[in-house]
C-alpha cells in the first residue's frame, strides 16, 4: 500500500491520529494590496485551493425598445460595466464564491463611439471601484484591461472575464 501525502500539515494531522484536527489552508497572498492602486501587482495562489473561470460575461439589455444591435440597449461603459459586475456577482455566488474571491480580471473595452472611438477607462473604473477595494468588500485583484476592435454585439462595450479562488 503506498501512501501520498499532497500537504505537510497532513502529515501531521496522520501522525497525530488526523481525523479531528484541522487542516490550515495556504492563504492566498494579494501583492501590492496597500495605497491608492485600485488594483493589485499580482497574486499567488497557493497548490489545493479551488479555482473557478468565468467566461467573458457581457450587459444584459437595459433598454429593451433600444435596438439590441447598439449601446443605447444597454448603456454606456459604466453601466455596462456595473450591469456585468452584478452578473458575475450571481453567477459566483450560485458556485458558492463570492467577489472577494476573485484574484483576476481581464477586461475587453470597445472604444465608445460617443468618445471618438476611445475606450471609456473612467466609466468602467467607477464601476469597479463599486465592486473591488470598498469598505464592504475590500479585496482588490489582478487586472489588464483592454481596448479591442469590437465584441460578440456591436451594442457591447464591454466583456468581463472573472477568476476566483477558494478553500475547498
Amino acid at each position: 500500500m503506498s501512501l501520498s501525502i499532497s500537504h505537510p500539515l497532513a502529515a501531521l494531522g496522520l501522525l497525530l491520529g488526523g481525523a479531528g484536527i484541522a487542516q490550515a489552508q495556504p492563504a492566498i497572498v494579494r501583492h501590492g494590496a496597500d495605497g491608492p492602486s485600485p488594483i493589485l501587482t499580482g497574486v499567488t495562489v497557493p497548490a489545493g485551493l479551488e479555482t473557478l473561470y468565468l467566461s467573458g460575461q457581457v450587459p444584459p439589455v437595459a433598454d429593451k425598445a433600444a435596438d439590441p444591435a447598439t449601446p443605447a440597449a444597454y448603456g454606456d461603459t459604466r453601466a455596462q460595466s456595473i450591469a456585468i459586475f452584478r452578473k458575475i456577482e450571481g453567477l459566483l455566488a450560485a458556485q458558492g464564491y463570492g467577489l472577494k474571491d476573485v484574484v483576476k480580471l481581464t477586461v475587453f473595452l470597445v472604444g465608445d463611439p460617443k468618445l471618438g472611438g476611445k475606450q471609456d477607462f473612467k466609466g468602467f473604473s467607477e464601476a469597479y471601484a463599486q465592486f473591488f477595494g470598498t469598505a464592504g468588500q475590500p479585496n482588490k485583484v489582478a487586472r489588464s484591461t483592454v481596448q479591442v476592435a469590437a465584441l460578440a454585439n456591436p451594442g457591447f462595450l464591454v466583456e468581463i472575464e472573472a477568476t476566483a479562488v477558494k478553500a475547498r
